[in-house]
């Protein structure tokens, strides 16, 4: 049986977010010439948030792997998913980037990704039994 998104664990959702988050820190770093032609957006921005990412993704899998995450290590990993989203919309908005048509839909794409991620995060954490 398929589990709906209210239905999934803290750990399944951390989980899946540290593979998309590695995914994309691996595309950022190690594509970012090609991506950097394809949505204007500087090579080297993409190449450091890429490298920024696998951290990241390293602490949301251990996180993925406690029997009972800690409040703070969701928190931490839900304001870091809102400061990202922020960032990419931010930065070209503010004209520190000037990315075309495609890295627009680039940017706001990955940005509803991580903010559907935050979200699913927040809400099961909200979901768990208050200990008495």
């Amino acid at each position: 049986m398929i589990k709906s998104a209210s239905q999934l664990s803290l750990q399944s959702i951390l989980k899946l977010d540290a593979a998309t988050c590695a995914a994309m820190g691996a595309l950022h770093a190690l594509a970012s010439a090609p991506v950097s032609a394809l949505t204007q957006i500087s090579a080297p921005l993409l190449f450091w948030a890429g490298l920024v990412l696998f951290p990241v993704a390293g602490f949301m899998f251990a996180c993925a792997q406690m029997r009972r995450v800690p409040m703070w290590a969701t928190g931490l990993v839900v304001v870091g998913n809102g400061l990202w989203v922020l960032a990419s919309l931010a930065l070209p908005l503010a004209g520190l980037i000037a990315p075309n048509a495609l890295g627009w839909l680039f940017l706001v794409g990955q940005a509803v990704v991580v903010l559907v991620f935050a979200a699913l995060e927040w809400g099961a954490v909200q979901q768990r039994p208050v200990a008495s």
